[in-house]
């Protein structure tokens, strides 16, 4: 990576001209993606404005066709109508790759909320390998082959066409973050060249919207650097604003809804927020999610962005791969990752995120 000068942080962008039940910015990317000049510039203002005050923000002019959004709703539906021995044939493993039933007791991050397990079912698929790719021989953690249902003809295809163009659009939009980030538009290129991904296909059941000690999702950050949210007519999503109160995302036709995770604001010293989100599935019907997680490759190493860093504000964290980090994350929220060997929290060095302050 090209590494600029070590600077103070840029002041902060006005707020954006949409912005969705006046809190959530709408940023349009149409023009960024078809070349126009000044486009990338306006997009990065807004991006570092939604960063740097919600964590969130609504994405339009993406380019994703509806009709593949749609086909991927409908593709996990399918794979949750499937018989349970069925979806059992290709359970969870410690890659957290396969069919994650809903959780019989509460992982740690819930437990320490006093929460119940999260309601809900997910099917994880990450990049698609095969048997001679290097890192599958090795099993190395989080790389190895997906696992796919055997009875649902063309469910592969569609899944995988809609992450390819997740991908290729998560690789676009990484420009706009590096340039929200005062650095070059082509600062992050090199460890997004092969991103590490992950689709969740989630199946919410209805809750009991009077027992506030049971989640659809229990309330949590993410743990990387994007994630992207479909647009969904069911309603559930909910995020924490700063004042402490917890917004319901609202349905914007066509539009995802995008945040941040710990490692972007770990990497930004803080500057981009990664902000708490739930799911209470309270809408009287079955509720699906697709969310699309588009991170570094885990040999990144994550330290503090010289463009966010000063005599004034030194880095918060020590640097640290994105592979461990990530490891670590996955087994506070996981049952199946329980016996995984992570590095010690002391390693990690998970410190106080700017967001502690935000008292619910």
């Amino acid at each position: 990576m090209q590494q600029p000068a070590l600077q103070t942080p840029a002041k902060a962008a006005p707020a954006p001209t949409k912005m969705i039940g006046g809190e959530i910015p709408l940023i349009d990317v149409a023009a960024y993606l078809a070349g126009v000049p000044g486009a990338a510039e306006k997009a990065a203002a807004e991006l570092r404005f939604a960063f740097e005050n919600v964590g969130f923000y609504y994405l339009a002019g993406h380019g994703i066709p509806q009709s593949l959004i749609d086909a991927q709703y409908a593709e996990a539906a399918r794979f949750h109508a499937l018989p349970l021995e069925e979806k059992l044939k290709v359970k969870v493993d410690e890659h957290t790759i396969g069919y994650m039933p809903i959780q019989d007791k509460a992982p740690p991050n819930a437990a320490a909320q006093g929460k119940k397990p999260s309601q809900n079912e997910a099917f994880f698929l990450r990049r698609e390998r095969d048997a001679s790719d290097p890192d599958v021989i090795a099993q190395r953690r989080f790389h190895v082959m997906n696992k796919w249902p055997a009875n649902l003809p063309g469910f592969r295809e569609q899944t995988l066409s809609y992450m390819n163009a997740l991908e290729a659009l998560c690789q676009k939009l990484v420009k706009l973050y590096a340039l929200a980030l005062d650095l070059p538009e082509d600062y992050f290129d090199a460890c997004f060249a092969r991103p590490h991904m992950i689709l969740r296909q989630s199946r919410y059941p209805l809750i009991d919207g009077a027992d506030e000690s049971v989640a659809s999702l229990v309330p949590h950050t993410d743990s990387g650097f994007m994630t992207l949210l479909p647009p969904n007519k069911v309603q559930g999503l909910s995020i924490q604003l700063p004042n402490g109160g917890w917004m319901d995302a609202p349905y914007v036709e066509g539009a995802y809804v995008v945040n941040g995770g710990d490692i972007l604001h770990r990497w930004t010293n803080e500057r981009f927020l990664s902000t708490p989100h739930r799911v209470r599935n309270v809408s009287g019907v079955l509720r699906y999610a697709i969310p699309f997680f588009c991170d570094p490759d885990h040999d990144t190493v994550i330290e503090c962005l010289p463009s966010c860093q000063s005599a004034e504000q030194p880095p918060k964290y020590p640097p640290i791969k994105f592979g461990d980090y990530a490891v670590w994350f996955a087994a506070q929220r996981y049952n199946h990752m329980a016996k995984v060997e992570t590095k010690p929290d002391s390693e990690i060095a998970p410190g106080a995120r700017a967001t502690e302050r935000w008292k619910s």
